[in-house]
């Protein structure tokens, strides 16, 4: 064994306690990982197997940047300690994509990169540099072109009107804020919601293995070495501070990995059986929880340890960290009763291996909290107000800006306020031939069942625990816009709004800790990156060596708010840069 050294390093690292460039013990985040190994003499190292890139997590970044290494002629090793593709594969299969791409022409949606970079620049704000975004806008096409000779089936069939998602019969839709003002005002509205060709029974979920999985499949043609079953626990570095390696602890034993695979399988699809707001949902994650329990079992008696070397870089592209609630509890404890949208390998891991090195962080403390609230289209025509009873937000906007306004800037707090012919409205809008089956469940539990009623408006205001004046000025001054009498203050037009009148009146908890109304949500802060390369940045913006960070393992372009599909396209976006540099520039 080469000899292990400590002195380089901004940081003192215990065996079991790296710290954060904030001074955060990183144990603290409920997952362990290792402290790096420091190799005076790499070559004497006993290494299991070495290739030009090393891969550390299988999703949507991960494939983008093998596929894209093996374009270029390098060779590359994957490890994912589950199947691969993650939350790339298990969600919704919308890529975010615009600028005129050949989806978008085959529907005959007009669409420019300077309109996709006006819109986006209101959702991103200043998270990434103009450079990069605009880089992203104008490569948009290509990058759908680059896709679809992959094997990635989109189509042009649109879906023209306002969803939080579309009919699974159709394959590009606005998943985002451009129908409504201000954004409307400031760029001309383009359906950009890129879905993969493909269903998934009458499931709006599991979709995204309609890109990932042609990806994969691409890569592995090419020559892609993945290893399944294979957690990475440690990074290694050389004397000069370069990260040379990895160690993963794996299942090599094919029966112990076929059973660890379908305990997780099976695991899955009890976790999904059920939305966690209906009976017998308790249930349902029960099992899956049981089914878990047995895979780390395998995994505790099964596994051996293996190094394995990069000779150019190794890129972290782990996912996020939604699913470890420690992590969640000590970076954004806003959202820690809310609903954990993610997979299995959502632990920040990633994120935790950059650290070990001396990684900085940005952005942990924001999470994208989606409360869409349409269809049914009546929910969205009447008003979200706080825990006082006043309104915050455009109820028309995306599902995440809602989310966002309400709990960053309204303690959590938002309840849905209808009148009888609303609620009534809405009931009937459930069973539209464009309603999916869990939209078409949120609005009758809700509606029928977990709504808190009361005769009058005081009467509702004091059962919510609000200020009665408050709400009665609030619906006035609603009435009072919807009639055209005045203007909306959050630009609602009078098209988009519906008097609140005579009652009974009904309350939908749509709050962060509602349990008839989850708020679904994601992590989206992650490692700082130098946005030209994607290598990991120390806390004083050096850069270290050999260390890429792709997708939810870095700060991107989805980091401020995020939009559907956005995350995927900033994966892809992501992944395809780091390959390209370590391809190209690999030793500064």
């Amino acid at each position: 064994m080469a000899d292990v050294e400590t002195g380089h390093w901004p940081y003192v690292f215990a065996p079991s306690a790296p710290l954060s460039p904030q001074g955060q013990a990183i144990t603290d985040w409920g997952l362990a990982v290792d402290a790096p190994l420091i190799l005076a003499d790499p070559d004497a190292h006993d290494w299991a197997g070495e290739a030009d890139v090393l891969i550390a997590g299988l999703g949507g970044a991960g494939v983008a940047a093998a596929l894209d290494a093996l374009e270029r002629g390098l060779s590359v090793i994957a490890l994912d300690r589950y199947e691969g593709g993650g939350s790339s594969a298990a969600n919704g299969g919308v890529f975010y994509a615009g600028g005129g791409t050949s989806v978008q022409a085959e529907a005959g949606v007009e669409d420019t990169p300077d309109t996709m970079f006006a819109y986006l620049k209101l959702e991103t704000a200043d998270i990434v540099s103009d450079a990069t975004l605009r880089d992203f806008c104008e490569t948009s096409p290509a990058t759908v072109d680059w896709m679809r000779g992959h094997g990635v089936p989109f189509e042009g069939s649109l879906f023209t009107g306002k969803t939080s998602y579309p009919p699974l019969d159709k394959f590009l839709y606005h998943p985002d804020s451009s129908l409504s003002a201000p954004y409307r005002d400031v760029a001309k509205p383009a359906a950009r919601g890129h879905r993969g060709v493909g269903r998934n029974g009458k499931l709006a979920w599991g979709l995204g293995k309609f890109i990932f999985n042609p990806l994969r499949d691409s890569a592995l043609k090419r020559g892609l070495v993945l290893h399944r079953h294979a957690e990475v626990k440690q990074l290694a570095l050389d004397s000069t501070g370069r990260v040379i390696g990895l160690r993963v602890e794996r299942i090599v034993d094919p029966v112990q990995s076929a059973r660890f695979s379908d305990l997780t399988a099976r695991a899955d699809k009890w976790f999904a059986l059920l939305p966690p707001t209906l009976p017998g949902a308790p249930l349902s994650y029960g099992r899956g929880y049981k089914l878990m329990a047995k895979a780390l079992e395998i995994e505790a008696k099964h596994r051996v340890s293996h190094w394995y070397r990069a000779k150019k870089g190794v890129a972290l592209s782990g996912g996020g960290f939604i699913v470890n609630k420690a992590m969640v509890a000590a970076l954004a404890p806003k959202y820690r009763d809310a609903l954990p949208n993610g997979t299995l390998g959502d632990t920040g891991s990633g994120i935790m291996l950059g650290v070990s090195v001396g990684g900085a962080t940005a952005l942990m403390e924001r999470v994208s909290g989606w409360r869409f609230l349409n269809p049914p289209l009546a929910w969205s025509q009447a008003i979200l107000v706080n825990g006082r009873g006043a309104r915050y937000v455009n109820e028309t906007l995306y599902g995440a800006a809602i989310g966002d306004k309400m709990v960053e800037e309204n303690e959590g707090r938002g309840y849905i306020i209808l009148d009888a012919a609303a609620r009534k409205a809405a009931l009937k809008q459930a069973f539209g031939k464009d309603v999916l089956g869990f939209q078409r469940d949120i609005t009758l539990f809700n509606c029928l069942i977990a709504a808190t009623k009361a005769r009058t408006l005081d009467g509702l205001a004091t059962k919510l625990g609000m200020d009665a004046t408050t709400l009665q000025q609030t619906v006035a001054d609603y009435n009072r816009a919807a009639r055209g009498e005045i203007a909306d203050p959050f630009l609602k037009s009078p098209a988009e709004m519906a008097e609140i009148g005579s009652g009974p009146y009904y309350a939908i908890d749509a709050s962060v800790d509602s349990k008839a109304f989850p708020l679904a949500c994601m992590t989206v802060g992650g490692l700082v990156v130098e946005e030209e390369s994607g290598r990991v940045r120390r806390a004083d913006g050096s850069l270290i060596p050999g260390l890429y960070a792709a997708g939810r393992n870095a700060v991107g372009l989805c980091s401020h708010l995020y939009v559907s599909g956005l995350s995927y396209a900033d994966c892809i976006y992501s992944g395809r840069r780091a390959a390209r540099h370590i391809a190209g520039d690999y030793t500064s």
